[in-house]
């Protein structure tokens, strides 16, 4: 079709859109989004750096305006918008984003805080030293140069690059249909890396990740784990891990605060905060108080202030979850090879990277020969000249032009046009006796260079050598420290994995305060002693129960009104002995007036395993411990009680055991578990024991071989009695002596089945603790009153006893 003004031309439009989009994607690919597995640069940063050589911006030289350079970049090399060019500058000025910055910037270029740098008209900027690298012998022919974008000039297709830049400064870019992802590394590392690889091309993945243990962030951080490293360096694909650096400070006022030095790579650090901000308001994470960012020029200080009961190790796990203090770099290691893009292996890389330097090497070494060749061909003419001194003069003397003259020379003398116009241009100082020793030598000196120079072409081996003693020294000028650490992989483990696994006391009072303590806060003391003060108690509250448990175990809290709680023992706040501890309305779901009147530790819930509950009215019940494998915060029903009527005691049984009930007027009971048959979880239970009027069951425990029934009453007294002088009885007999109550000893208050090497933890209504040996307590007689084991002031009288073994059950 002919409209006059041209020819318009049918296509098939579904055939044109392919073509088009595909020219788009490769020029994307090729010219914009991958680096070059050689040099590992992109165009624009290649461009950047070739550019600011041209234009004399070394780093010896004074700043220059970052406009400048991005006009010379854009006018001569990279026909896009400037945003791009200034962009890509201002990156390789940050030491947050560079691992060894490539510019050396002066001026305001942006923060960690995400803050943008200042417009390129009042910034300034050069090439730093190690980017001199990056260019050097670049005039040497080590490279291809190829038109740049209106073939009106040069530009190189890749830089000699004196160190694996791919791998220590990584690289990140979108293209079409793919994307690249190196992190950063260590300058250090990876020389060591590709020095191995030299001395050993066989050398697998596992034996240079010896050398080359992992990426290397410019903010530092932690690497949690080995195992996306290892998957990234084997496939090219993998993902890592990292965290924040933080520790635990305990402030002036007792209480512990966090304070984060590092983060993850590429994390901005002021929505960082806001975030945590965030969560704290929301009520998502609970226990903080302040938060504040510290950072100065000396380093960043990130400051988390907690309250006293918060585990700061459970909070900085909450933190790790749901904040970008920990982080996922997903490793991608696509690069350019021959302009095609590969997902390259650790080992790869480092043998591209060998190649590319053994043609530079080879390509530098024939310019440097070339050179030398040519220089010795003028040598060799200008020792003939001074050889036939008086000869060459009167030809040149005889020349009635420059032209005649060197072709005199030329014919008589047998030179070429080179020699004979190097004697031409030949300064008569040159022809004094010290000058043409200079030029005997300087020739001599020039051969052996040929020789040398010829020697390494003809040898692999030295090619490789003078490889490896450049990157010594490139090593050894700017190599430092790695910053980033590789630890163990935490980031599965859940709290309870951070918290070590150690025997505690847990105590709870009248009042519904809860603490935990080490176990080791109390020192054995002899029968009879005085005790220490074991928890600062309001007036009128006391110690009701106590628990010698782990931090690992799970406690159940059974309340005045049936329901079971649930607790892991670190999530109680450790506390100092004589502190009153934490309510425990803070921790449980606790409806108005519901108290707790035992607990019970558990490690697992097996289903082959029971619970024996007991009440002060002598009800009893079994049920299968997996019936209260629940977390429910609200609490489920353990039992369902008589108005008058509250739980006194619950063991763990494994359904065969023999059963002991103790009451408050020293009358016990023993009888087979069997005879109580498992029940459901809100059952009511049967009568274990019938009860005196006035009396009520004060303790519950289960027989064990070879042990002996400890009974303790209010006045301190004590005893133990051997479990054969009981006689075994059917449930809900009304049982027989146990201890004789008199006003001295007074009521019981609890009954435990011991046995030797156990200790005794008493603790009183003012909140006093004794421990001592169960082996100082006597064995005594059934209806014996007891020895005094705690002695208690008038005011007081003992609250309650748990029984202490090396290692709770």
């Amino acid at each position: 079709m002919d409209f006059g003004n041209g020819k318009i031309l049918p296509v098939n439009l579904e055939q044109e859109m392919r073509n088009s989009y595909i020219d788009y994607a490769m020029s994307v690919i090729v010219s914009r989004a991958l680096p070059d597995v050689r040099d590992g640069l992109k165009p624009v940063h290649r461009r950047i750096l070739y550019a600011m050589q041209e234009a004399g911006m070394t780093s010896g030289k004074p700043y220059k305006k970052s406009a400048r350079i991005v006009g010379e970049v854009l006018g001569k090399y990279h026909p896009h918008g400037d945003s791009s060019v200034y962009d890509a500058i201002v990156r390789m000025a940050q030491d947050f984003s560079m691992r060894y910055m490539l510019a050396d910037g002066h001026g305001n270029f942006g923060s960690v805080d995400g803050d943008p740098a200042a417009a390129m008209r009042y910034t300034e900027v050069r090439m730093s030293k190690i980017s001199e690298l990056m260019l050097q012998d670049i005039d040497k022919d080590t490279v291809d140069f190829v038109p740049n974008y209106d073939e009106s000039l040069k530009e190189p297709s890749v830089l000699p690059s004196k160190y694996p830049e791919l791998l220590v400064n990584g690289t990140s870019g979108i293209a079409v249909g793919m994307a690249t992802n190196i992190p950063p590394h260590n300058m250090n590392e990876v020389i060591d890396g590709v020095l191995m690889l030299i001395d050993n091309p066989d050398a697998s993945v596992e034996e240079l990740m010896a050398v080359i243990k992992g990426p290397d962030f410019p903010t530092g951080g932690l690497i949690m784990g080995t195992a996306g490293i290892k998957d990234a360096y084997t496939t090219g694909r993998g993902s890592v891990k990292m965290r924040a650096k933080a520790h635990v400070e305990t402030m002036s006022n007792g209480k512990p605060r966090i304070v984060v030095t590092e983060l993850p790579y590429q994390v901005n650090k002021a929505r960082l905060i806001e975030k945590i901000a965030d969560l704290a308001r929301e009520k998502q994470i609970e226990g903080i108080t302040d938060l504040r960012d510290e950072s100065d020029r000396n380093g960043m200080s990130i400051v988390i202030e907690l309250r006293k009961d918060v585990n700061p190790d459970i909070m900085l796990n909450q933190l790790y979850k749901h904040t970008q203090l920990q982080e996922t770099f997903g490793v991608i290691m696509l690069a350019l090879v021959d302009n095609q893009p590969r997902v390259l292996t650790l080992k790869e890389v480092l043998h591209y990277y060998i190649l590319h330097q053994e043609d530079v090497i080879t390509r530098r070494t024939k310019y440097e020969l070339a050179k030398a060749e040519a220089r010795a061909h003028i040598l060799e003419g200008l020792t003939i000249a001074l050889d036939h001194l008086d000869a060459v003069i009167t030809t040149i003397r005889e020349s009635q032009t420059a032209d005649i003259a060197r072709t005199a020379l030329m014919d008589g003398f047998k030179l070429s046009e080179k020699q004979a116009q190097a004697i031409l241009d030949l300064r008569l100082q040159r022809l004094t006796g010290l000058e043409r020793e200079k030029i005997e030598e300087e020739y001599q000196e020039v051969l052996k260079k040929i020789e040398w120079l010829k020697s390494v072409l003809a040898d692999e081996s030295k090619i490789m050598a003078i490889i490896k003693e450049e990157l010594t020294q490139v090593k050894a000028k700017f190599g430092d420290e790695r910053r980033t650490t590789i630890t163990y992989d935490m980031s599965e483990m859940n709290e309870e994995d951070l918290i070590a696994d150690e025997d505690v006391v847990v105590t709870i009072s009248h009042n519904n305060y809860i603490k935990r303590m080490k176990l080791d806060t109390y020192n054995k003391q002899n029968r009879g002693g005085q005790g220490i003060l074991g928890m600062a108690t309001k007036e009128g509250d006391f110690v009701e129960n106590i628990l010698i448990t782990t931090t690992h175990h799970t406690i159940l809290f059974y309340t005045s009104r049936g329901r079971v709680y649930y607790l892991k023992a670190y999530q109680i706040a450790e506390a100092s002995r004589q502190a009153r501890g934490t309510a425990l309305i803070n921790l449980l779901k606790l409806e108005k007036g519901e108290k707790i009147t035992a607990v019970l530790q558990v490690r697992e819930y097996n289903p082959e395993k029971f619970l024996f509950m007991a009440t002060k009215k002598g009800i009893v019940k079994k049920v299968q411990l997996s019936e209260f494998n629940t977390n429910r915060k609200l609490g489920v029903i353990a039992l369902k009680l008589d108005d008058d009527d509250e739980l006194i005691g619950v063991k763990q049984t494994d359904g065969q055991k023999k059963i002991v009930l103790g009451t408050r007027n020293g009358y016990a009971i023993i009888f087979d578990e069997e005879e109580v048959r498992p029940m459901g979880r809100i059952a009511r239970g049967v009568k274990g024991i019938k009860l005196r009027a006035g009396d009520e069951v004060v303790g519950m425990d289960t027989i064990k071989r070879d042990s002996e029934i400890l009974t303790v009453t209010a006045g301190g007294y004590g005893k133990r009695t051997r479990v054969d002088e009981y006689s075994s009885h059917h449930r809900g007999a009304m049982g027989i002596i146990n201890l004789r109550v008199t006003e001295k000893t007074g009521e019981v208050v609890g009954l435990k089945v011991v046995r030797e090497g156990q200790e005794l933890m008493l603790i009183s209504t003012n909140g006093i603790i004794i421990r001592t040996g169960i082996d100082k307590i006597s064995v005594i007689g059934r209806d014996a009153q007891g020895v005094i084991i705690m002695k208690t002031a008038e005011d007081d009288k003992v609250a309650s006893m748990a029984i202490l073994t090396q290692k709770a059950e």
